[in-house]
């Protein structure tokens, strides 16, 4: 590939071959790189060139990326660190940092920032830690648009005046004031740049089509971005802690932004209509909450006529009567819902709350609505014990959700869980592929009453 004298390219990093191995081709599923294609459409609103490269879609190498990156020489090379779930950023920070390396062997000259949810949970750190010339402590979307011209003009002092960027100025530490959240998103940024992405390369989840689909062509987008809630194990809220700041929420609030039904309409009409897509997923971390905003989207779906197979998260308390009908109508043949553990205790503990009978009951009636379950459990939390996880597992048995996920509890960065672990210098993994229950070197979060290896 030759030099592109674009000013940006956004890289989604990934290592699949490595994760997993054997299963990387035929039943890994391959997600759109949602926030780099946001990050995209905003910088190109501003007036800048940029190209994605999906590493992961493309199934490259560390060095294969490094690579291409170098080639394509551009002005400012972004590693974006967000997963395949909203909780898997710091997992790709072994992909991500080796890229950086292998970019500084091959062409040290190159500008290289890294922005993404585990790095604004751990600017410093991931400053000192990793080959990057700059890290970004927010979400990212103002200090890329600062940040370019800032090189142009080729002047260390404007970096000064680039909303939340870090960097090292003669080897110490410098960080700026963080910029607020986008809020317009309709306008700043309407949709995902898909036309940057490998559109034939993304493929959904097996169980996604477990009914015999075809697992390709798939998309995700947003629809809202953050989540009103607290529990404690989750980190998505660590890009817009220090926007909200700015904007003055009040320390217990959460921001919690949306695009207009008639925003996203637009671009499930172009993935339909362009791209072939039936197959979708909506990344949102809480899509059924809002009951003007989910009613309205199920509305403009349903108008079309449109034949999707689409999944979404919510909560067991959010799921009302009147829209799983309209949810099904629309296409919404998968819900996934966070019932982390059976123990009312434990969930309280981790500000999990909501009623016993809120499972069932929520469960019954989306099953009812002939809507599949995705059921997340999380084994190991702090107040859990053996009796309480055999809890667990024996709710899991006995709600037999056509899918489930067992995971083991890790204190993520960005998380109240993880503050809370080093306040009480409880074990945690030595590197960030020990967050990963796909490596080697897992470690599971110990809890008040158990060992990690327990």
């Amino acid at each position: 590939m030759a030099k592109t004298n674009v000013d940006l390219v956004l890289v989604n990093p990934g290592n699949r071959k490595r994760i997993y191995q054997s299963l990387a081709e035929d039943l890994s599923a391959i997600e759109p790189p949602i926030w780099a294609g946001l990050m995209g459409t905003f910088v190109r609103n501003h007036g800048f060139s940029v190209e994605i490269l999906d590493a992961n879609a493309e199934n490259l190498t560390i060095d294969e990326t490094a690579e291409l990156l170098c080639e394509m020489d551009p002005l400012l090379i972004a590693i974006v660190v967000y997963g395949q779930n909203p909780s898997a950023s710091t997992q790709v920070m072994p992909a991500a940092g080796a890229i950086c390396t292998s970019i500084k062997e091959k062409s040290p000259n190159s500008k290289v920032l890294l922005v993404g949810g585990h790095v604004a949970a751990l600017p410093k750190r991931t400053l000192q830690d990793e080959d990057a010339d700059f890290v970004c402590g927010g979400e990212g979307l103002q200090t890329l648009v600062e940040l370019i011209p800032a090189l142009k003009s080729n002047r260390i002092e404007d970096y000064n005046e680039v909303s939340d960027l870090w960097y090292l100025d003669n080897g110490n530490v410098h960080s700026n004031p963080p910029a607020p959240l986008i809020r317009t998103l309709d306008v700043d940024m309407p949709e995902v740049a898909w036309d940057l992405l490998p559109m034939n390369k993304y493929k959904a989840h097996n169980w996604h089509c477990f009914d015999g689909l075809e697992r390709q062509p798939y998309a995700a987008l947003y629809t809202t971005l953050g989540c009103p809630y607290h529990c404690t194990f989750c980190c998505i809220q660590a890009p817009f802690k220090n926007g909200e700041k700015v904007a003055k929420y009040k320390e217990n609030i959460n921001s919690y932004r949306f695009w207009s039904p008639q925003s996203i309409i637009v671009q499930i009409d172009k993935l339909v209509n362009d791209y072939g897509i039936r197959n979708v997923k909506i990344a949102d971390e809480m899509f059924v909450l809002n009951r003007k905003h989910v009613n309205k989207i199920c509305d403009l779906i349903i108008e079309r006529g449109y034949d999707l197979n689409i999944w979404a998260y919510a909560r067991v308390d959010t799921v009302k009567d009147e829209m799983t009908d309209k949810l099904k109508e629309a296409g919404f043949n998968w819900l996934a819902f966070g019932i982390e553990a059976a123990s009312e205790n434990v969930r309280d503990d981790v500000e999990k709350g909501f009623e016993q009978k809120d499972i069932f009951d929520t469960i019954g009636k989306v099953k009812a609505t002939g809507i599949n379950i995705g059921a997340n459990y999380i084994f190991g939390l702090p107040e859990d014990n053996m009796e309480s996880m055999q809890q667990t597992l024996d709710l899991a048995i006995e709600i037999n959700a056509e899918y489930a996920n067992f995971y083991s509890t890790m204190a993520y960065p960005g998380s109240q869980l993880y503050n809370l672990a080093l306040s009480g210098a409880w074990a945690l993994p030595r590197n960030w592929s020990g967050y990963s229950q796909h490596s080697f070197d897992t470690l599971p979060l110990p809890t008040k009453y158990l060992s990690s290896s327990e």
